[in-house]
């Protein structure tokens, strides 16, 4: 299988690992839309959310819980979006739930590197 989220899972693919468990694995989005912009995703490949059983699409959403706020607190964030997308929309077909902090709407502020938000968010 020739799909980037997988690589990244098995340890061929290098990537800023935040949480990871027998189930999903957290990182750093390579392409932030804003800083802490991460990823949950399940270590078994689901194309889509269509093919979700109830207890992975718990524990994703869970773990989304729990890490969105904490990181939401450590980069003093306003707040959260989480998003998936589906169909053409959807870049990689893995899924895969973002986690987007939300700062002030009116400030045009540059975004930090991923090193630097990745050591405030590892902490």
């Amino acid at each position: 299988m020739d799909c980037i989220f997988c690589k990244i899972i098995k340890g061929e693919i290098p990537s800023k690992t935040l949480y990871e468990d027998d189930l999903v694995k957290v990182i750093m989005d390579v392409n932030p839309v804003s800083d802490g912009h991460v990823l949950v995703i399940p270590k078994k490949h689901y194309t889509d959310y269509l093919e979700l059983d109830e207890d992975i699409l718990k524990h994703i959403y869970a773990i989304a819980k729990d890490l969105g706020v904490k990181f939401m607190n450590k980069l003093q964030a306003k707040s959260l979006t989480l998003l998936v997308n589906y169909g053409d929309a959807q870049q990689v077909k893995h899924f895969h739930l973002h986690l987007i902090p939300e700062f002030n709407l009116h400030d045009n502020k540059t975004l930090k590197s991923l090193d630097e938000v990745y050591d405030i968010l590892s902490k």
